[in-house]
């Protein structure tokens, strides 16, 4: 299949209740905030990560589908496994390493999507991937809470003892020595949203075709459904993906396919359309339903498609809110 001819842009509304939407490392695994504005934030990596978990564990057997970095996995060893599908394994001329790209990106979705630096250890290039996703960030100030849990047992002793030993470490302790304390980091609520950028020309260097676009889309709005966990319970894609798709207004053929593929409205302008906000007479959101959310659906540019995809398996619906779209609404100025 052809690589997409046409530009893209993106958005979805993620809310998150009492979860950890992304942690920094660095802060004990609070969540990422904006210190000035104190509004949370959900790095692009993050996103990725989970694009890249469901597109392997729903399709990770199909050719083509495989991911060049997993989580603890040697990096280089794949990339090594793309320089010797191209059959160029221990080649160093110039021509090798345009091979071994071309090759990773056959053999690697997040290559032909996202882009990668292959030259870590056996040189397949760099890749600049036709799919960018922006950070996510809160609409309005979070509170991270740090809360005290408890476990009715404990860890004792070294990790090589035998059961005998840890049986009779076991009895000789005290009741309260076989509790423990720990913390866990979360917000109450969060609405984020996220955006999303796909070039059609960087798509034609990766071979990132129309299976892999519906298949982005696809991870999108379901990634977090299989990415629950102790901290990530209630994260949730609550809005249908908004996509805007550059189709070009020129009646000549050659002249259309050009400004579909460079674009026909500043991305900026197109997300200007979509307003969320939260409604005048909550304080202290708790849910995606204490907020207005509008689109300007007559304000779209021309040569510009707006599409809505409300669920992973649904088709596209475009210029026109799904029927069952039960959160946006038309916004009418007139």
């Amino acid at each position: 299949m052809a690589p997409i001819k046409n530009r893209y842009e993106f958005v979805y509304y993620i809310a998150c209740t009492n979860a950890n939407p992304n942690g920094d490392p660095d802060m004990g695994n609070t969540p990422r905030i904006d210190p000035e504005t104190l509004t949370g934030y959900i790095t692009d990596v993050a996103t990725k990560r989970r694009i890249r978990n469901y597109v392997l564990t729903a399709h990770g057997d199909k050719p083509g589908m495989n991911m060049l970095i997993q989580q603890s996995t040697n990096i280089n060893r794949h990339i090594a496994e793309a320089r010797s599908e191209a059959g160029i394994e221990g080649a160093k001329y110039k021509n090798a390493v345009y091979a071994a790209r071309k090759k990773a990106c056959q053999l690697f979705y997040d290559v032909r999507t996202f882009g990668a630096v292959m030259s870590t250890g056996p040189n397949a290039g760099q890749v600049r991937g036709p799919v960018q996703i922006a950070f996510g960030k809160s609409l309005d100030p979070i509170l991270p809470i740090d809360v005290s849990i408890t476990r009715m047992a404990a860890t004792l002793g070294d990790k090589d003892k035998t059961l005998k030993e840890y049986t009779k470490l076991e009895e000789e302790a005290s009741e309260d020595s076989l509790r423990t304390m720990g913390r866990k980091q979360i917000i109450p609520f969060g609405l984020y949203e996220i955006r999303g950028f796909i070039s059609a020309n960087l798509a034609a260097e990766t071979g990132f075709d129309d299976n892999d676009l519906a298949l982005l889309f696809e991870a999108i709005l379901n990634m977090y459904e299989h990415d629950r966990s102790a901290s990530k319970g209630e994260i949730d894609v609550v809005s249908p993906l908004i996509i805007f798709k550059h189709v070009g207004t020129d009646n000549v053929g050659s002249q259309r396919e050009k400004q579909a593929k460079l674009g026909c409205a500043p991305a900026h302008k197109l997300f200007d359309l979509v307003h969320v906000e939260k409604k005048p007479e909550v304080q202290f959101p708790r849910s995606w339903r204490d907020y207005i959310a509008t689109v300007a659906l007559d304000k779209v540019p021309g040569g510009v498609k707006i599409g809505f995809k409300s669920d992973a398996f649904h088709e596209i619906v475009w210029d026109a809110l799904p029927d069952d779209e039960c959160w946006f609404t038309v916004k009418n100025d007139g």
